[in-house]
C-alpha cells in the first residue's frame, strides 16, 4: 500500500468525481450502520472504540460520530496527504498495513474496519497486519474484501486478485470467524457465533 500514490487527486477522482467515484456518503452510512449493528449484537452493548485501517481520508469517522456520539475513533492510512489534511480533525495516523505492529494502538477495539483496502495489500504484509489486528480485536472486524471473479470498480491497477479460498484460509489462520456480511469475530466472541452464521 505504501508504494501507491494516494494524493488529493486520487481521492478527488475515486471518492468525489461523479463519473469515477466508487463510494458515496450514503453507502458509507449503510456500511457503518451494518458494522455497528453486528458488533453491538455480539458485544451486547454500544460500540465505544473503533480502529479503521486503510481509512483513506477517514470518511467513516464523521458518520460513526453521528451514529454513536462520543465514540473513540482511530484511522490509519499510508496516505501522507490524507493524514496531513484530516489527521487532526478525524484522528488519523500515518501507517501502512505492515506497520501496524509498530503503532501505538489501544489493547482492544470494539470494531475494526478495513473497507476496500485488503486487496491492495501485498501478501506478506497482509498476513503480518492481520496477525496484529487479531491481537487487538475485542469485538467485530468489518473486512470488506472481494475475491477473484467478482466485478470490481475503481482503481484496479494495484489490486491483487485472490480467490475466496485464499481469504478464508488467511482469516481462519489468524482466528477470524465469519458471521456474515463482511463481518468477523475473533477468539473472544467465537463461542457466540452459531454454525449457520459461520457460512
Amino acid at each position: 500500500m505504501a508504494t501507491h500514490r494516494y494524493d488529493k487527486s486520487y481521492f478527488d477522482k475515486w471518492y468525489r468525481h461523479p463519473k469515477h467515484r466508487v463510494s458515496t456518503p450514503a453507502l458509507t452510512r449503510r456500511k457503518a450502520a451494518l458494522a455497528l449493528a453486528v458488533a453491538e449484537y455480539y458485544l451486547e452493548r454500544t460500540v465505544r472504540t473503533v480502529l479503521d485501517v486503510g481509512c483513506g481520508e477517514g470518511q467513516w469517522q464523521p458518520v460513526l460520530a453521528r451514529l454513536r456520539p462520543g465514540i473513540r475513533y482511530l484511522g490509519v492510512d499510508s496516505s501522507e496527504y490524507a493524514v496531513r489534511r484530516f489527521g487532526r480533525s478525524r484522528n488519523l495516523q500515518l501507517g501502512a498495513f505492515g506497520d501496524l505492529g509498530s503503532l501505538d494502538l489501544a489493547p482492544s477495539y470494539d470494531l475494526i474496519i478495513c473497507s476496500d483496502a485488503l486487496y491492495y495489500v501485498p501478501r506478506p504484509e497482509l498476513s503480518d497486519g492481520l496477525k496484529v489486528l487479531a491481537n487487538h480485536l475485542g469485538g467485530v472486524a468489518f473486512f470488506e474484501a472481494y475475491a477473484t471473479g467478482e466485478a470490481l470498480q475503481g482503481d484496479i491497477r494495484k489490486l491483487e486478485r485472490r480467490d475466496p479460498a485464499f481469504y478464508r484460509q488467511l482469516f481462519r489462520k489468524h482466528g477470524f470467524i465469519s458471521c456474515g456480511s463482511h463481518c468477523y469475530v475473533g477468539t473472544q466472541l467465537a463461542g457466540q457465533v452459531t454454525a449457520l452464521e459461520r457460512g
